[in-house]
């Protein structure tokens, strides 16, 4: 009997020379790939995914300070997961089994039901869809509170994305005027401008050796809404953009300085949209509400040029 891939079915959808593996477990982005190039720093098929890698974050992305919140006067416990520094980390979905909904060749939409249980007292109804097109990868969102009274929900996406060379060789752009200072448990404490420090990276710059897992907010947009992070080598020959909608006011960025094994280290940078910030279940900054029976919906995405 063939073992099963630990992270279940795997789900690929192509669109010329792009093409994405998306898994059950989790919804995961295991894989894309273009133009001869890796576009996200994934994992094989036979490892579950580690440190994120590709997960989406909900009902709330990042950091939850010792897992405990309040919301219309009900608690939440979730399992501490990150127990080194005492947190809950990344929401409850990311290894849950996901079912398959629609799949074309250029397409994949899957759903999850998320139960009612100590970490979330409320049924929320999750859905993604995974498009390829000529201009790269659209991940569409949606959630439904599916119960009988308002529920908190917060959304992010953990992709790791490559240039195919280390990170202190790429020139990254960050379209955010501040970032979020944070204490010893890497939890939100306060807000700072960052014109004028080594957090600045609106004017696309080379990493070097600056170090970061920073979430970035006061997000500048297109005319199409859409915020624009982006990665380049330092000819400009090769870069990829993550853009994210509206409803993704905070970038998370992470330069990979403490992932096992050290061999992965600032191999690949992780370019996180997310609806709010770390703690947001406890803090209620920019949790959104969704009242019963109302839904919300998002968009993202990813794409990479070549000269």
């Amino acid at each position: 009997m063939q073992p099963h891939p630990p992270s279940g079915e795997q789900h690929e959808i192509r669109h010329g020379d792009q093409v994405v593996v998306v898994t059950e477990v989790g919804a995961t982005l295991r894989a894309y790939s273009g133009g001869g190039l890796e576009v996200v720093d994934g994992f094989s098929m036979d490892e579950p995914s580690s440190a994120g890698r590709g997960q989406v974050l909900a009902p709330w992305p990042n950091r939850l300070d010792g897992g405990r919140y309040e919301f219309g006067g009900r608690s939440g416990a979730a399992a501490i997961d990150e127990p080194e520094l005492g947190n809950a980390i990344h929401g409850l979905v990311r290894w849950l089994p996901w079912l398959l909904a629609s799949k074309t060749d250029e397409a994949v939409a899957l759903t999850c039901v998320l139960h009612p249980q100590p970490a979330y007292p409320w049924r929320l109804e999750l859905g993604l869809e995974y498009r390829l097109a000529a201009d790269g990868l659209e991940v569409t969102a949606r959630a439904t509170n599916a119960s009988a009274e308002a529920a908190p929900f917060g959304l992010g996406f953990h992709p790791y994305l490559t240039m195919g060379i280390t990170v202190d060789e790429v020139r990254l752009t960050i379209p955010a005027s501040r970032r979020l200072t944070t204490d010893d448990r890497a939890l939100p404490v306060g807000e700072q401008e960052v014109a004028g420090t080594e957090f600045d990276f609106t004017v696309g710059r080379t990493v070097g050796a600056t170090r970061l897992d920073t979430c970035f907010t006061g997000l500048g947009r297109g005319s199409d809404g859409r915020s624009r992070a982006r990665l380049e080598s330092s000819d400009g020959d090769r870069g990829v953009e993550v853009w994210a909608d509206e409803g993704f006011g905070y970038l998370q960025i992470y330069t990979g300085d403490t992932l096992e094994p050290a061999s992965r280290r600032r191999q690949a940078v992780a370019i996180e949209p997310m609806t709010c910030p770390p703690n947001a279940f406890a803090s209620g900054v920019d949790v959104i509400r969704l009242e019963a029976g109302a839904s919300w919906s998002g968009a993202w995405g990813t794409s990479f040029r070549m000269r």
